[in-house]
């Protein structure tokens, strides 16, 4: 049997309706007539209700963009309305009309929540323009609204993939303590998917409206580690012109994720575990501490306790960032979910390459589940990727795999697939089926023909 793939996925995002939707609401037919006409000339589709119980039952059945409301009806005050749509609807604008403005109604109004405040008669030039920016207002809030869900859709737990029940446990784990406000100290080998268990645990979390700020510990020279952590005063040393933001300041009413903290200079851990007890700091060159509150999550491949043993890491934020330890399995340990992943990686990359995969053949599935994936989830990507790459009539076969790592006689050596290999492969393909015309060849890769050569030089062709 072979795999079959459907590569076809929808984006709801992708197009979004934008209503235009309007509810006028004022027991005068009159004007209210007056004004439906009014905004209908502008395109805008216009429903009527005459009281606030009419209002509230279509606001229920139907969702607008603006409402425009009387403040004295019949049977409940505008000012009231405004609180009561604006808690069943937080996207909605409204709009208050009135035939008596006063200030103090105006700052009432608009204290409870409403877009804009108008008096009957004196600003009816007003109306039109008010609503066009009431609408703009309220589109962009759903733009914004509609981003932060793709965004935590991107980021959620249901996008960490697999079946395993040791997948599951730690899944598990992070759901219950992404609730909480505790540290959270991520373990696992190189290509687990640490960053995106982070990831997950901040946006399941009460900040996942905030700033996710992620430090590469690893990846920043320990000289600037502290100033980029924590930033610093102009004239604080040769260079610092003006004032700078750290990426704990960055990071207020959001998460830190500390990756690689196995990584981070002795001399900085003092001030980092400062940091995460107090929740405050101070700048390089400065006196004044600052305030901030901040969750932290941390993540390592390296065995802390060992590292403390050898007097490379602090006892003291080793147990402070560790209240929750949660351990990611290898992927070698889960074997039963690399198809799940291979697929899903191949869907993703079909989709961003626009190619048609129709089927993936048994043989190569066979072959991905008995390998040992040394770089984990991290390499099968990266495996799925040059697949797609390398297809042809939409079939993933055995023979896209690197004969260098899934070679029957070398399976005991077998090595991380990196991009580099992939566009190696890549270009040495290309360049068989147009035999050896490197004019073409660059021509199909997209590249300079002086840039081909280069990359043949370090491949050692000439």
């Amino acid at each position: 049997l072979n795999y079959p793939l459907d590569y076809l996925c929808v984006d709801k995002y992708q197009s979004i309706p934008l209503m235009d939707n309007v509810l006028i609401i004022d027991d005068e037919n009159e004007l209210r007539g007056l004004l439906k006409k009014l905004l209908q000339l502008e395109g805008y589709k216009i429903t009527e209700a005459s009281d606030a119980k009419d209002g509230i039952s279509k606001f229920e059945k139907e969702e607008f963009d603006v409402v425009i409301t009387d403040v004295r009806l019949p049977d409940v005050s505008g000012l009231d309305l405004v609180v009561r749509f604006k808690e069943m609807n937080s996207l909605c604008e409204v709009i208050v009309l009135t035939a008596y403005g006063t200030i103090e109604d105006g700052v009432e109004a608009i204290k409870r929540g409403a877009f804009d405040y108008i008096t009957k008669g004196d600003e009816d030039n007003r109306i039109v323009p008010i609503v066009n920016r009431a609408l703009e207002k309220s589109r962009l809030s759903k733009k914004v609204a509609l981003l932060e869900e793709k965004v935590g859709e991107k980021y959620g737990f249901e996008n960490i993939i697999g079946n395993s029940t040791i997948l599951k446990e730690a899944v598990d784990n992070a759901r219950k303590v992404a609730v909480t406000d505790t540290p959270v100290l991520l373990l696992g080998e190189t290509g687990t998917g640490k960053e995106l268990f982070a990831h997950a645990i901040h946006y399941a979390s009460g900040r996942g409206d905030k700033p996710f700020v992620v430090v590469n510990c690893s990846a920043i020279p320990k000289d600037l580690l502290e100033s980029e952590m924590f930033g610093y005063k102009a004239g604080a040393f040769t260079g610092a012109v003006k004032n700078k933001k750290g990426l704990w300041e960055e990071a207020d009413s959001g998460t830190l994720f500390l990756d690689e903290i196995g990584e981070m200079d002795l001399s900085l851990q003092a001030k980092i575990l400062r940091a995460v007890e107090t929740n405050s700091f101070t700048k390089t060159g400065d006196t004044k501490p600052i305030s901030v509150n901040v969750r932290i999550i941390a993540a390592t491949n390296k065995n802390l306790e060992k590292e403390i043993e050898s007097n490379n890491f602090r006892a003291d934020l080793y147990y402070r960032i560790s209240v929750i330890k949660i351990e990611l399995p290898s992927l070698r340990s889960r074997k039963e979910d690399v198809p799940l992943l291979a697929e899903s990686f191949i869907k993703f990359f079909a989709k961003k390459m626009n190619k048609k995969i129709y089927k993936i053949e048994r043989e190569f599935m066979k072959r991905l589940e008995n390998y040992k994936f040394p770089g984990n989830i991290r390499e099968l990507k990266n495996l799925m990727e040059r697949a797609v790459i390398l297809s042809e009539n939409g079939i993933i076969c055995e023979s896209l795999l690197p004969r260098e790592s899934f070679s029957e006689s070398r399976g005991s050596e077998n090595k991380s697939v990196t991009l580099e290999d992939v566009e190696k492969d890549h270009i040495l393909k290309i360049l068989q089926n147009v035999k050896g015309n490197k004019t073409k060849a660059a021509e199909i890769l997209g590249i300079g023909l002086t840039t081909l050569y280069r990359k043949l030089q370090s491949y050692g062709i000439e």
